[in-house]
């Protein structure tokens, strides 16, 4: 699966300036220490703009929606800056530097990625730099928030900032050793380099760099033209223990007698215990130290995680309803029909084009599932846990304790993914809860069918879009997203937005800010709206990968396709014609290209073509599909097959690049969700409980789905500043350019997702199991 960088465009002159700071003056601060350790003040910057407006005659230009304006990675970076100066780099006498990254990394690679970003403005190998991930910290307030591809926009240049504050302090403290002039000295790799050969170590100049009180000094960042670290394809740190197994998890953590522990959990959704019936029985099985009920339902501990599942098995617990007892697909379904809003642009002369898209719950599961250690004893608590919101988790724990926030303490360890899924602490409340009754330590795991069955999803929601086409050009095009509501508790990671969120309407409130800073229209299409309702709380959901774009980016790709063929376009015409800025337009050019776009293909396969954009990037994907009938009716033992995309052509623009291998591999990883979110894994709720257990029956991207061919191209923005938000790309433009290649294939537009969705099992698999599988009457089903 080859992937390559684009060379810098030749831009016109057209083009207009780009802002650049490279060279602008920053303040920053030194820390009182008996080592060097600097922080960093983030001033306000002019943010890279997207190139000149994109000219076409048909065309009629859209005025630009909130995002395209101001958008969530906006809201996040200046919700940050106050506290910005508490990020600290401390240069170490053995000369490495450490630096606490108050984000969380489940496998997006933003250790890697700040590793060169301090190794490039201290002169040093990126293995010199040394990161961990820092505690909860309260008095960062917004500012350990890892959500929504904000984690390298808001930090890269506190950091650079901090970073060259550290730089100039050490060089001032060599000059002052040897007796030269500081702008004859030269830094590399961990050393000061003497005009006359001398040398001389961080580790030996960190102390006589220390500042003894608080001081603000001003620096200056290296220029982007001086730059030999950022834009260098570099393996994540820590790919050689991951494949070896040495990389260690949350539950591979020895926490002194930290025993496995596991819930019994209802038969329903958010099903509660109302009694145990063989409570005894069960407390005297092999292994099994203690039994206690909780909040959501019947925690065992035990000296194994085996012998913790066995005695989970073997209870006999009554349980209440749930919140959805009685509920289903069609249920749910029609109760946010009644909630859809009007499309309300007046129709002008012309065709109107319509379109109706149901989107199905989807698992927010990661690889590593739902787990947390707890410690909670008289008057402290310490917890362990892979949480990308640890203030509010910590906030909220200590409330839930009845003890002081400062006697929480909460550790953010390195993650196996989450997509979403760590912005919610619900797995540290449980180990919390269970370590206070239990009155030992506790190391809690969920198992992959409580993560099925009770965990996170992604929203049932309908999309509806309306466009009018008028002569040669779109005069109006409409969206109306209508969602189960998407919970977004715990707010913006502290304990203030997190308690808004819980008040009556607090939760549709932060979720409509979320929405129009997320979500954009990237042609002129004259009048455009995108409008968000949600309704029904009972369920639990969270901000899985792209939030809402996938959808509405979906259901506007397709819909695109049709107002290009009642102008007689072809998909890729209309799209490079239509878009609103020419940096767009070269996204999609070069995706054409790549993809040797409009190529003859056989019958029941097509391409399909769609683009997206968000969090200041520009991405289109060029999808090669095959729905001919032997592919589709294939049968490959434990595999979910159907529509099989073969080929992916991904061509992606986020500004500045910081680590290029890292971004190829966020764009596959994608990619690969786009699949199953598209075509193969949906839940299904029957009787108020999804009937998927696990990965057996949840058919997210298998090998056999998994593109033969992916071609990424990364357009390094050689005039842009700063990155633009990446971890997200992936999904929403692969998302849409399957659905739209299906619709060409096929001849059918689809108006459900995943595609596969009311055909749950069009096959016997192997093993044999049942088509729709019973929910558990009580305890766990076991993935086979």
């Amino acid at each position: 699966m080859p992937a390559h960088r684009a060379p810098a465009p030749e831009r016109p002159a057209s083009d207009g300036p780009r802002s650049n700071v490279s060279r602008r003056r920053f303040l920053g601060y030194l820390v009182a220490a008996p080592t060097l350790v600097v922080a960093a003040e983030m001033g306000r910057q002019t943010l890279f703009g997207g190139g000149v407006p994109q000219a076409s005659a048909a065309a009629i230009p859209s005025p630009p929606l909130p995002a395209e304006v101001y958008d969530l990675l906006d809201a996040v970076r200046d919700a940050a800056r106050p506290t910005a100066n508490l990020i600290r780099i401390e240069v170490n006498r053995d000369g490495t530097v450490s630096f606490a990254l108050p984000r969380s990394d489940n496998g997006q690679g933003i250790i890697t990625s700040t590793q060169m970003i301090i190794a490039e403005e201290m002169n040093l190998d990126p293995d010199q730099v040394v990161v961990t991930l820092a505690d909860a910290r309260p008095e960062l307030v917004f500012n350990q928030l890892t959500g929504g591809s904000t984690t390298t926009f808001s930090t890269y240049t506190p950091i650079r900032v901090a970073a060259a504050l550290a730089q100039g302090r050490l060089l001032d403290a060599a000059a002052a050793q040897l007796g030269q002039e500081k702008s004859v000295l030269t830094s590399r790799t961990g050393l000061i380099l003497g005009q006359n050969g001398e040398e001389l170590p961080f580790g030996e100049l960190t102390e006589l760099a220390a500042s003894p009180v608080d001081d603000a000094v001003e620096v200056v960042l290296k220029p982007r033209e001086e730059f030999t670290v950022i834009g260098t394809p570099r393996t994540k740190s820590d790919a050689r223990a991951m494949v070896t197994g040495r990389k260690k998890f949350l539950t591979d953590l020895q926490i002194p007698d930290a025993l496995p522990t596991v819930i019994c959990r209802g038969p329903n959704l958010n099903s509660a215990p109302t009694g145990v019936n063989n409570l005894d029985e069960v407390r005297n099985m092999p292994g099994v130290t203690d039994v206690e009920q909780v909040r959501t339902g019947v925690a065992v501990r035990a000296v194994t995680f085996g012998q913790a599942v066995d005695a989970v098995n073997a209870l006999d617990v009554s349980w209440d309803g749930g919140t959805v007892e009685g509920e289903d697909d069609e249920s749910i379904l029609a109760a946010v029909r009644r909630a859809e809003l009007p499309l309300a642009v007046p129709q002008a002369p012309g065709e109107t084009v319509e379109g109706d898209f149901v989107f199905y719950f989807r698992s927010n599961s990661a690889l590593e599932t739902n787990c947390a250690i707890a410690d909670v004893r008289s008057g402290s608590a310490e917890l362990w846990g892979p949480s990308k919101s640890p203030i509010a988790a910590q906030a909220e724990i200590a409330q839930e304790l009845g003890l002081p926030q400062n006697a929480v303490t909460i550790h953010v360890t390195e993650g196996g993914g989450s997509f979403g899924r760590r912005l919610f602490f619900d797995a540290l409340q449980e180990a919390a809860e269970v370590s206070k009754v239990m009155g030992k330590p506790v190391k809690l795991m969920w198992t992959r069918a409580d993560d099925s069955r009770q965990g996170r999803v992604h929203p049932l929601a309908t999309t509806r879009v309306r466009a009018q086409v008028t002569g040669e050009s779109v005069s109006s095009f409409e969206i109306r997203h209508t969602s189960v509501s998407t919970e977004v508790n715990p707010g913006f990671s502290e304990g203030i937005t997190a308690a808004v969120a819980k008040l009556p309407l607090g939760n549709y409130s932060v979720s409509q800010a979320i929405y129009l800073t997320t979500q954009t229209n990237p042609y002129n299409v004259g009048v455009a709206t995108s409008l968000l309702n949600e309704v029904d709380m009972r369920f639990n959901t969270c901000s899985m990968r792209n939030i809402y774009s996938p959808d509405t980016a979906t259901a506007r790709e397709l819909m695109i396709d049709q107002v290009a063929a009642k102008l007689g376009k072809d998909p890729y015409e209309f799209r490079s014609g239509f878009v609103k800025l020419d940096r767009f337009k070269k996204v999609v050019d070069r995706a054409a290209e790549e993809a040797d776009w409009g190529k003859s293909m056989p019958e029941g396969t097509a391409q399909g073509i769609a683009i997206h954009q968000e969090y200041k990037g520009i991405a289109c994907a060029v999808v090669e599909l095959d729905c001919r009938p032997e592919t589709v009716n294939r049968r490959i033992r434990e595999a979910r097959t159907g529509p099989r995309v073969t080929k992916v052509t991904y061509v992606v623009d986020i500004g500045l690049v910081i680590n290029p291998r890292g971004l190829e591999a966020q764009m596959m990883g994608g990619i690969n969700d786009a699949i199953a979110m598209t075509l193969t894994s949906g839940l299904h709720l029957e009787d108020g409980h999804f009937v998927e257990a696990s990965w057996d029956n949840y058919f997210y991207t298998r090998q056999w789905n998994t593109p033969p061919e992916m071609n990424i191209v990364i357009i390094d923005d050689s005039e842009a500043p700063e990155p633009g938000g990446a971890g997200e790309f992936g999904v929403a433009a692969t998302c849409g350019a399957i659905a739209c290649a299906y619709a060409r294939a096929t001849g059918t537009v689809p108006q459900y997702f995943p595609i596969l969705h009311k055909d749950p099992l069009p096959f016997e698999p192997y093993p044999t199991i049942p088509p729709v599988p019973p929910a558990p009457t009580n305890g766990l089903e076991l993935a086979r």
